[in-house]
């Protein structure tokens, strides 16, 4: 398919070859940029060079500014990804394979046990509740947005927004923001949410707190209900993690079958149980010695056969 895709004007007259070969060209210069730049610097350049950060910006519906902002957190994310001095592949293929290790399966045990947690939106929310809802990200410019502050009619829809999220909870509220983020990759100071401002302060238990030291993230404010729960003190887990040898080389997985057993860079030895291929792509599903299953896209996994 890519072979007729990048040599459609060998099939296809001009007026209609001409819109794919753009597309082709396109495509050829991602892949440029990825192998040579890191996950992020290649993921801003597709998502500013293939027109959908300004078309998203331009449109000022509230599922245009949500799917914006969803972009924005992308990226964020990849690049928080990237600046772990630790991480020695910071490509955009090993950002992919790193997302893709959570499984179906996780999540099912994960539910069947109660520990699952629901990330929604608010408008996702509306007409649910929770005993605990957690709010983030109550800051000037995000919550309301900087897009809706202009206009006081788009304003008391996001206020109104804010009471729908509130009153989801049953039980507990915790409201947080941060004093700094990434945004499209710069690292910016942040100014707690007006709405915070407007919230009565007896019914607050205000709380200054910091985030791991080793991590060294920023500082939050916790805004949350008064309750008579004492917090559980935390428990620092200590997780040994595998190291690949120094010779470790992947091998071919073309002819991967269930049952061999196989090495990962990162979760060590495993056997695999189940290959699943669909749509030109193979999963296969791996029972890890140190890690238990996982699942994996064998185009990304870095697989040793042994």
């Amino acid at each position: 398919l890519w072979e007729v895709v990048s040599s459609a004007e060998q099939f296809l007259p001009a007026r209609v070859s001409n819109p794919v070969v753009g597309f082709a060209e396109k495509i050829k210069s991602y892949t440029a940029v990825a192998a040579k730049e890191d996950a992020f610097e290649a993921a801003k350049f597709i998502a500013k060079n293939s027109g959908m950060i300004e078309e998203l910006y331009a449109d000022k519906s509230i599922e245009g500014l949500s799917r914006y902002e969803n972009i924005q957190e992308l990226l964020n994310g990849i690049k928080e990804y990237t600046d772990d001095h630790e991480r020695e592949d910071k490509s955009l293929g090993a950002f992919l394979q790193d997302i893709a290790l959570v499984t179906d399966s996780d999540l099912k045990d994960a539910a069947q046990e109660g520990e699952a947690v629901t990330m929604m939106t608010i408008h996702s929310a509306k007409g649910l509740e929770f005993r605990n809802v957690y709010i983030v990200g109550l800051e000037e410019n995000l919550f309301p947005s900087q897009m809706m502050i202009t206009s006081r009619a788009d304003l008391e829809e996001e206020r109104r927004l804010f009471y729908v999220a509130i009153t989801r909870a049953e039980k507990k509220l915790t409201l947080s923001y941060a004093t700094s983020r990434y945004q499209w990759g710069n690292l910016r100071s942040c100014e707690k949410s007006r709405f915070l401002d407007e919230i009565d302060p007896q019914y607050l238990n205000v709380k200054f707190t910091a985030g791991p030291a080793e991590r060294e993230q920023p500082f939050q404010h916790v805004f949350e209900r008064r309750s008579n729960l004492v917090a559980a003190p935390p428990k620092k887990v200590v997780a040994t993690k595998y190291v690949a040898p120094a010779d470790f080389k992947p091998s071919d997985t073309t002819n991967l079958q269930a049952g061999q057993r196989v090495e990962h860079p990162k979760f060590g030895y495993g056997q695999v149980t189940t290959l699943e291929r669909q749509q030109g792509t193979t999963k296969a599903v791996i029972l890890f010695d140190e890690v238990g299953e996982k699942t994996l896209l064998l185009s990304f996994a870095k697989l040793r056969v042994l």
